[in-house]
């Protein structure tokens, strides 16, 4: 397999704006440009260009089936990297690319399309954009229920179990990878959950499930999180019920990175 990056390892010294340690603590979302926080259960645009830093190079194609807000769309044009979202809501969707061609970068694509990742013809993004495979993929999935996203029955926000919500999960990995390219990479970003006073491991269902449809697990990352929209001005109310159901307060989650096989 040739080179999946554009990182110069012979001036690797020089690499310092570059992750390697599985512990990420990111003091802030990067709200730069038309990056923005406004959106339920988006995700710091320093994930994405930390992965896309290490598995893609500039003018490969990467893939987002949970697109949402546009946040890897957005920093992956930034990067040079062409870009494909899927998005089930459509008036979330249309917000995104607003905002996505605000900073359009010329002969770069970042376009999204408005359907239903588990069933989506993925051949439809090979054949519109004339090409064989992408070349990684993200995954960032609704934490099952904590966010309801929309009153649609498939978003994985009203899987009405865990299960049906890795069942969910499981049948959007087995589609969107079918069109990644061999020996190339993947990443979800999961956290867990709390459901009658006790952890529902969502991130390491998410990871059993991937590595059952044949990926190669390769790393795991711990990232923090400070305060979510959902938990702003209710800390002390968290910390009480930290205490008093003897558990504790999540401030983190999960990067899971997978290879596909050759």
């Amino acid at each position: 397999m040739g080179k999946i990056n554009d990182l110069d390892i012979n001036n690797w010294k020089e690499l310092t704006n570059i992750w390697t340690d599985s512990l990420w603590i990111i003091p802030q979302r990067d709200n730069s440009g038309v990056h923005n926080a406004h959106y339920h259960g988006n995700f710091v645009p320093q994930i994405v260009y930390q992965l896309l830093s290490r598995y893609t190079k500039k003018g490969d194609f990467v893939l987002d089936p949970f697109s949402g807000s546009g946040t890897t769309l957005i920093e992956a044009q930034r990067m040079r990297r062409n870009s494909i979202g899927i998005e089930l809501q459509k008036k979330v969707a249309q917000e995104s690319i607003k905002r996505i061609y605000t900073e359009h970068k010329s002969g770069i694509i970042a376009d999204t399309f408005v359907d239903n990742s588990m069933t989506f013809d993925t051949n439809r993004i090979l054949s519109t954009y004339n090409i064989k495979n992408v070349q990684f993929i993200i995954y960032h999935p609704p934490y099952w229920d904590i966010i309801k996203f929309s009153d649609d029955p498939f978003d994985l926000s009203n899987s009405k179990s865990v299960s049906e919500f890795i069942d969910k999960y499981r049948k959007v990995v087995n589609n969107t990878c079918k069109i990644l390219e061999k020996g190339r990479y993947c990443a979800v970003v999961i956290a867990d959950k709390y459901a009658n006073s006790q952890i529902v491991p969502l991130g390491f269902y998410c990871m059993q499930a991937m590595q059952e449809e044949g990926l190669i697990l390769k790393a795991t990352i711990i990232k923090n999180f400070e305060e979510t929209k959902g938990k702003a001005n209710q800390k002390a109310l968290w910390r009480h019920r930290a205490l008093q159901n003897g558990l504790f307060i999540f401030k983190h989650e999960y990067i899971f990175v997978f290879r596909k096989g050759f």
